[in-house]
């Protein structure tokens, strides 16, 4: 777990348990459950042809896990802003308008927010579009074993299990509440991947080694601890700032990689390195250029080693950089991002590591 806040999904919400296995209306007519599941299963290969027309499907193996795995199991109840405050759309309802919305809403290509608290997002069901476009670029093979960062509802784990085995996947999120719903979502679907909970900043140690990370929230900057527990030449896919940096480990002490042309925007991690560096544009940035998602790309990465004003005149002198442009280095001594080159001219730190030496 692009678009608002997607991706890894968390929270708790006054008057919701957090139970999230769904429950079948016992009072309901068996014609009328199996016309439910007949719009749900077609509601769900539309989605699969969208996505396959769309062009974010091309791999088989990853077609067929989206077409195996439905994402109503993993989204029985979501929130929608109505007016100043949140309305819950869910699966079970008695009014079948409002079941209809949610199926709807369900496989709208989207992300989904699933858990508030205190009226914050603290998780969420990401755009499954993003989902798609993250798996492929993992670039797994069969017989890889795949670290997840923020296991939100467990639809991601879910498409991994299927690719590639549950014995294969691990899944780790800080709140307890959101990984017993997924381990329950997944169990209704037979999957049994590792679902721990713990500080995804850590990584899962007692699992390891990985020959893949897959994180759905946004870092401020890579834990080092991270590269200690994959094989050399493991890949690593995270977002930074509003994009997806794609790291290969050479060992536990250094890893590099660009970022994708992806943009992607998720819930922020919680835990040890959870504090993002940043400043707010400053007087002076034209309007125009602080709503660009390109050059607020470039002011998340550069936030605290650059003034605003400072970035933008690098970013027009050096012709508007896409993300591909950019970069990311992490080593023994530190980590820091760069434009085109990692020596440099233009290089930025991203921050005391304060995971490394753990």
């Amino acid at each position: 777990m692009g678009a608002p806040a997607p991706h890894s999904g968390r929270t708790g919400h006054t008057g919701d348990t957090g139970h999230a296995r769904p429950r079948a209306r016992r009072t309901a007519h068996p014609v009328e459950e199996e016309g439910a599941r007949d719009l749900r299963g077609a509601a769900h290969a539309a989605q699969v042809r969208e996505l396959t027309a769309a062009g974010v499907l091309d791999d088989p193996a990853w077609r067929a896990a989206f077409a195996a795995v439905p994402r109503h199991v993993f989204v029985p109840w979501f929130f929608t802003v109505r007016g100043a405050g949140h309305e819950r759309l869910w699966g079970e309802d008695p009014d079948p308008a409002r079941r209809a919305r949610w199926l709807r809403g369900v496989y709208q290509d989207a992300p989904l927010a699933t858990r508030l608290r205190d009226g914050e997002l603290v998780s969420s069901s990401s755009q499954p579009s993003l989902m798609a476009k993250m798996l492929a670029a993992l670039d797994v093979r069969d017989g890889d074993r795949v670290l997840e960062i923020g296991t939100g509802s467990g639809y991601n784990a879910a498409l991994l299990c299927h690719r590639l085995g549950d014995h294969l996947v691990t899944t780790v999120d800080l709140d307890e509440e959101i990984t017993e719903s997924a381990r329950a979502h997944l169990a209704a679907l037979g999957y049994r991947p590792a679902v721990v909970t713990g500080d995804g900043a850590r990584g899962c140690p007692a699992r390891a080694p990985y020959d893949r990370i897959l994180v759905t929230c946004t870092l401020p900057r890579i834990p080092h601890a991270w590269l200690g527990q994959c094989r050399p030449g493991a890949r690593i896919l995270a977002p930074l700032s509003t994009g997806l940096i794609a790291l290969r480990v050479r060992d536990a002490d250094f890893a590099e990689g660009r970022f994708l042309h992806t943009p992607a925007y998720f819930v922020p991690l919680r835990g040890a390195v959870a504090r993002a560096p940043g400043e707010t544009p400053g007087q002076g940035i034209p309007y125009e250029l602080v709503e660009n998602e390109r050059f607020q790309f470039m002011l998340g990465l550069t936030g605290g080693a650059l003034h605003p004003r400072e970035a933008l005149d690098l970013w027009r002198a050096e012709g508007r950089p896409a993300r591909e442009r950019f970069g990311v280095t992490v080593a023994a001594g530190g980590q820091w991002a760069w434009l085109d080159d990692p020596q440099g001219p233009y290089v930025w730190p991203l921050g005391e590591d304060e995971d490394a030496g753990r």
